[in-house]
């Protein structure tokens, strides 16, 4: 009985965090519309070059652009989600290099569970996640999926495993930071220039990349095997097709493990002094 109510305080808390920061975001509604539609366009923009290219070649590597724009949904709507529950692992070196971190300290909360929530940015929630959700709709719809139940329930599985895989990946250079304050080089390698392979098939790249996308920093979970397990594009068949049921207990293990590091963190921590 006491777990549950730990449980429901955690859940209150949380959900006081949320509406006191929608307010502080949303206080101005139309700067708010505007700069979500602004990311929406900034991100867009990539979109439709990679769409005027693809016009001239026709495909990549037998992916035709239906095709890719489905892979790319993935990206976008599993970053969109992810920015909605874990923002505060993208800007967490903030808090260390400013020294608001220590605040957390003499709080008693959870602190992984105040860094998660703290100045969530909507923006690009709205902006990344609703571009995801509209190629997402519009080439599921052109490539032909059936969406049967079991298929319904896989999408859901995958981007919450997509999700998990991104959030495990921030937590560990936001954990990497106890130790050197500064990680944005860090968190660009292992995350921002990772993400840009994941916008096309891994199987177009060489072998050592295709390894690190799967094995090291594994993209391919968060976008490419999801996509094959609808699309079952015949490059697929170089990989072992178990890959394509993964992406759930690869963000689960991913996070577990980056968990272990934030707690280690904790406990090595020393205040910057700012």
């Amino acid at each position: 009985m006491a777990s549950l109510d730990g449980i429901k305080d955690r859940l209150t808390l949380l959900a006081r965090y949320v509406r006191l920061t929608m307010k502080s975001w949303f206080q101005y509604r139309l700067d708010a519309v505007l700069r979500s539609g602004a990311v929406f366009l900034r991100e867009s923009a990539g979109i439709i070059v990679i769409y005027l290219s693809l016009r001239r070649f026709g495909d990549i590597n037998g992916w035709n652009m239906a095709e890719l724009l489905f892979l790319f949904s993935f990206i976008f709507l599993s970053y969109g989600l992810f920015i909605l529950l874990f923002t505060g692992l993208r800007d967490f070196e903030q808090l260390i290099q400013t020294g608001q971190f220590d605040r957390f300290l003499l709080r008693p909360r959870n602190l992984l569970g105040q860094v998660i929530v703290w100045d969530a940015d909507y923006f690009a929630a709205i902006g990344q996640g609703g571009l995801g959700l509209v190629l997402f709709i519009g080439s599921a719809a052109r490539v032909g999926i059936d969406w049967s139940i079991g298929k319904t329930l896989a999408c859901a599985c995958f981007l919450a495993g997509a999700v998990l895989i991104q959030a495990a990946i921030f937590l560990l250079t936001a954990s990497a930071s106890f130790f050197f304050v500064k990680t944005g080089n860090l968190r660009e390698i292992l995350y921002y220039n990772a993400r840009k392979f994941a916008g096309y098939p891994i199987s177009i790249f060489p072998k050592l990349i295709q390894a690190v996308m799967i094995y090291v920093v594994p993209f391919a979970f968060i976008n490419y095997f999801p996509s094959q397990y609808f699309l079952g594009r015949p490059d697929m068949a170089q990989y072992w097709r178990g890959f394509l049921y993964l992406s759930p207990l690869v963000g689960l293990g991913l996070f577990g493990l980056a968990l272990l590091a934030w707690r280690h963190g904790i406990n090595n921590y020393a205040s910057t002094g700012t």
